[in-house]
Parts: structure tokens; sequence; C-alpha cells
């Protein structure tokens, strides 16, 4: 089996985070979000990954391309590393990886993760992943039938036709159908908003009689914006609490450190007050301050701050400064 995951978006809306830094490569609990998604990905597929495929554009660069590779092996497979110029759509971002839709084939886009508690049925013609949402209008979604086969694929519907949105994560048992009605779209030039569709390719193959069945996953989290993001930390966070997240080669002087947090190494907090929810990256340094729900990226340093719901990269130095205050009664200052 392989797995695809287009990921050539240079991130817009997580901004000024993604200036320097792709945005699956963004830390969620300690490791990059594409990190995440290929271990979750692994965790619910019965068969082994024998190469998974990053589309990335061009300018991410060649240490980006080994730590994708360096992931790819965690997981047992080979990482390939595909180019992507110009967004014309999904289908033709996937053709840059069309040799591995061969078999069976996974899609998946880099900026979502999930939680799920099932395996992969692997005999089904193709499997799309969803979740209930309560306002389906934002949303791609699948509507179904009475024998819980997906029968039509509405985008962003403006009358409800179905609750259960697309998160973007896909299994299809016959890659290379897919690839040719991804090709087809390709030769005769069929568009939809400027853009060679997925969906179109999909709904191509349905009417061919493939059919598709719902995988519902138990949460789909979100890293579409910073606000977001400090989210799928904490609920990250929740979800592995159990696991040692404090580096014994972290440094600890007169702090507290209430979980669940990650404490990456050589990471060095004094004097202060971390968590919950809070994930300091390798080589961060804390100092005298209070820090909550947040996300402080690697080589970093923070000194007489409070901080909740905050977002720091990497190589940052962020130090509160003394104030001169005169401050009359009944004011309240944020």
């Amino acid at each position: 089996m392989n797995i695809i995951i287009p990921m050539a978006g240079l991130g817009k809306r997580m901004r000024p985070h993604t200036l320097t830094v792709p945005k699956p490569l963004l830390p969620i609990a300690g490791k990059p979000i594409v990190h995440r998604l290929v271990e979750d990905i692994a965790k619910v597929c019965p068969e082994k990954i024998d190469s998974i495929g990053f589309i990335i554009h061009p300018s991410f660069g060649k240490e980006v391309e080994e730590n994708l590779k360096e992931i790819a092996r965690e997981v047992g497979a080979t990482g390939k590393i595909y180019y992507q110029t110009e967004a014309l759509g999904i289908s033709h971002a996937l053709l840059f990886a069309k040799e591995l839709f061969t078999g069976k084939v996974i899609v998946a886009f880099a900026d979502t993760l999930f939680k799920a508690e099932f395996k992969l049925d692997t005999t089904k013609d193709g499997i799309i992943w969803v979740q209930q949402v309560e306002d389906p209008s934002q949303f791609g979604v699948v509507k179904l039938n009475d024998k819980n086969e997906i029968v039509e694929f509405v985008e962003k519907p403006a009358k409800f036709v179905s609750d259960l949105a697309i998160i973007g994560i896909y299994f299809f048992r016959d890659g290379e159908a897919l690839a040719r009605e991804m090709q087809y779209l390709i030769d005769n030039n069929i568009k939809e908003k400027g853009e060679f569709q997925f969906t179109t390719a999909l709904e191509n193959l349905n009417r061919k009689g493939a059919k598709f069945t719902p995988g519902k996953v138990t949460e789909w989290l979100d890293c579409g914006n910073k606000n977001v993001t400090v989210q799928t930390n904490q609920r990250y966070l929740e979800f592995i609490k159990d696991q040692k997240l404090v580096s014994p080669k972290a440094r600890l002087n007169n702090a507290v450190i209430i979980p669940p947090c990650f404490v990456g190494d050589e990471a060095i907090i004094e004097n202060s007050v971390v968590g919950p929810y809070v994930s300091v990256g390798k080589n961060s340094h804390i100092k005298d301050s209070r820090v909550s729900n947040s996300i402080i990226q690697t080589n970093t340093k923070v000194s007489q701050v409070v901080l909740e719901n905050s977002m720091l990269g990497n190589f940052v130095n962020f130090e509160a400064r003394p104030l001169d205050l005169s401050v009359g009664d009944f004011n309240t200052m944020n």
C-alpha cells in the first residue's frame, strides 16, 4: 500500500509561521503535523506501507525533503518527493505522484489530524473518511443511501443534504482506476471553479460502479490557522497524556509543569509555571514566566511573560519590558 500526501500549499492563513517553515512541518505536541498524520494513518492501516509520496513546492528545500523521508522511514516505508509549482487543483497535484497509484492507495491532506478507533477495511472499493459537523455549509459533504454507500459528493451545500463532512483522508483499492479518472480531467481540460477537482474524479468512479463507504472518525482536528492549531495541540496532548512527554534531557529549575505538556530535548524551564497544554521545543528557554495552552517552537527564549493561547516560532526572543505606570481607580488593563 502507498500513501500520497499533497502538501505544496504555502499556508498563507498560518503566516507569519509559514514564512520560513511549511505548514505541515509546524509542531503538534512536539512533532510536525505531517509526522503525526503519517503515524495515525499507520495505526489504522492493517497492511504494510511501501511508499509515501510527498508532493511539495520546490522552495521547501533539501532539509525539508530529508525530514519527510525520515518520517516515512519511521513507519517502515520509502519516502519519495514530487514537486508541484502551480496550483491547479487536487487532481492535478496528485498526478505528480502518478507512479504510486498502483494497487491500494491512501490519499491524505497534510493540514488535518484525527482520532479513530477502527482498522481500515481494505476489501472496500473506497473509503472516504468523514466527521459529523454542526454547519455542513462550510465543507464538502457526502450523501449516503440506505446501504451506507456514498451516492453523492456536495461541495459546501447551500441547503442541507448531509452533515458528514469530508476530512481529507481517502482509501482506494484500485489506485490505477483513480489515476485514470484524474488524468481524464487533465486531458480533456475539465475544470470546476478554475481547477481540476478531486471530487469530479470520485464522482466519475462512483458512476462507473465503484462503491464508496464512509469511515467515521471520532474526532477531526484542524490546523488551518493559529487558534485552531493551538487547540489541536491541546487535544493531541490529551490523547497522548499517558506517554512520557517531558524529555529527560530537559532542565527544570524551580519549575512547575502542569500536565499534559511536551518538553523537548535541552529545553530549560526555570522559575516558571508551564501548562497545561503546552509544547516546548528543543533548546527553548522559559524563565520567570507563566505559560499555558501554547506552542513554543525550537531555540526560543521567553522571559517574564504570561502567555496563553499563543504560538511562538523558532529562534524567537520574547521578553516583557518593565513598565512605569500611573493607573487610576476602576481601570481595567488587558
